[in-house]
């Protein structure tokens, strides 16, 4: 092993770094990045990745909660006005629910106001999903292009650091504006500009595995993202969930705080070498376009982004309306106060478990070499989890919905996306692929909040997004059984 110190050049070759016990390999070629097989350099990269995960994630998973009330403030006075104003929203479904069984029989006022109970339930739904829906399309259209210009980009930061950067901070400005969304036209631009630019960071953040961990190593790295993923998504639902009765909508604030902050934090404490002398040939706008269907072309590629768009359409389908699931599905119904504190109980519940099943398959995936008997199983798991809402529509029903979920879930994140990175069919392309994987998740919670908005609109209950969830998962488990020359 050769021996070099910082001032020497990174030529053509593999160099190797020991400082401090740590070893780092210098990359073959200029201006990428150098792998951090062990250290302190290779333990900030991986505290600052999770957290900078985990930072984002807490923005969808508070927004469940922000947008839905957000949502529900909005819609209310379009449909109960006068009077009816005053009305009580959990009072009123609780009679539909006795109605419905049989048990008491509405009085004429009451039959108008459960007719308007009926159009505002559909209504605040459909809002609801087509705002998540439009937020996912343009980041759809976006993300990929992203992944190609961070590949491309020089900078004193890197390639990736600017896109994390300019992500987090600009999208926690843009947070701070759906605070004073006045309609659903207003919240439904501001926040599909918000999600757009909060996501040209996790792509590029997804892309620094690929280049700064060597390949036993991706796994974990891909666990402790996984684990950042879910800590963020509870983090955010349980925060929103308990402190929203408290700051209402100003819980925007909090929240674009916290992402703005690991971004900064993340290129400063887990720097990484500059990009200035990055070769970055012409760009030909023919192969560009063609480049983003080559990973597509790839056989096993293909099968595994395929499964993902399923498994996520499925997961975005169950999770799409869960606070309006608390007021109308469950039984007995819950106050909107309740629903939300109980949301974010809902999510805390798992927690444990969501852990554990992370950072076990992630290990697990690496020590055994197999990817695809996890992803497997863990989609059949999932789609096993969809049925216990069907058989107990009630609290304890969905609670247990949620544990069984979050072992499934928790042990396909980090799998899934090691993965993908091992089906990769260019290394130096990582971002611009791992930018169409991302598309795959993008294209199924785009897809997920609008079908579940429309089988509540169609039906006006909430049994058949149940089911159309537990269909879509499991199609994501047979969709993966082709695929060959992977473990």
């Amino acid at each position: 092993m050769t021996e070099t110190t910082a001032a020497e050049p990174a030529p053509k070759q593999t160099q190797r770094q020991k400082q401090k016990g740590g070893l780092t390999i210098e990359p073959v070629e200029t201006g990428t990045s150098p792998t951090l097989v062990r250290g302190p350099r290779s333990r900030r990269y991986l505290t600052w990745y999770t957290l900078v995960t985990l930072a984002t994630t807490a923005v969808w998973g508070a927004s469940s909660i922000l947008l839905a009330n957000h949502v529900q403030l909005l819609e209310f006075p379009t449909w109960f006005t006068g009077a009816d104003a005053s009305v009580d929203l959990q009072q009123l479904t609780l009679l539909k629910q006795q109605v419905d069984a049989g048990t008491a029989t509405a009085t004429a006022d009451q039959a108008r106001q459960l007719a308007l109970l009926a159009d505002f339930d559909a209504a605040r739904a459909q809002s609801l999903s087509i705002i998540a829906s439009l937020g996912v399309v343009l980041t759809m259209l976006i993300q990929p292009l992203v992944g190609v210009a961070s590949d491309r980009t020089r900078s004193r930061l890197g390639r990736r650091a600017p896109w994390i950067l300019f992500g987090t901070v600009a999208g926690a400005v843009l947070l701070v504006g759906l605070r004073y969304a006045p309609s659903i036209a207003v919240l439904a631009i501001l926040w599909m500009l918000a999600q757009a630019v909060l996501n040209t960071s996790s792509g590029p953040l997804v892309a620094t595995v690929a280049d700064r961990m060597p390949e036993n190593r991706r796994g974990t790295a891909s666990a402790l993202g996984g684990f950042g993923n879910f800590f963020g998504g509870v983090l955010g639902g349980v925060s929103a969930g308990f402190l929203f009765g408290m700051l209402g909508l100003d819980l925007y604030f909090v929240v674009a705080a916290f992402v703005a902050f690991t971004g900064v934090m993340f290129a400063i404490f887990a720097r990484d070498a500059s990009s200035k002398d990055l070769d970055v040939p012409k760009l030909n706008w023919k192969a560009f376009l063609i480049g983003f269907t080559i990973a597509l072309r790839a056989p096993a590629f293909r099968l595994v982004w395929v499964a993902r768009i399923l498994l996520t359409f499925g997961y975005a389908v169950s999770t799409a309306l869960s606070l309006y699931m608390l007021q109308s599905y469950v039984r007995p119904a819950l106050s909107a106060e309740a629903a939300t504190q109980t949301a974010g109980l809902l999510a805390l519940v798992g927690v444990p478990f969501m852990i554990i099943a992370v950072l076990v398959a992630g290990r697990l995936s690496d020590k055994l070499q197999k990817r695809r008997a996890f992803v497997i199983f863990s989609s059949g798991l999932m789609a096993l989890s969809m049925l216990i809402p069907i058989i107990s529509p009630t609290l304890p029903g969905l609670f247990l919905q949620v544990i069984v979920g979050g072992i499934a879930f928790g042990t396909y994140l980090p799998v899934d996306q090691a993965l993908f990175i091992d089906v990769l069919p260019d290394q130096k392309a990582a971002g611009r692929d791992l930018g169409v994987a991302a598309l795959g998740s993008n294209l199924g919670q785009a897809l997920g909040p609008a079908l579940a908005g429309m089988v509540v609109a169609m039906t006006g209950a909430y049994l058949g997004v149940w089911i159309a969830a537990f269909v879509l998962v499991l199609l994501a488990a047979v969709a993966v059984l082709p695929l060959k020359g992977v473990k």
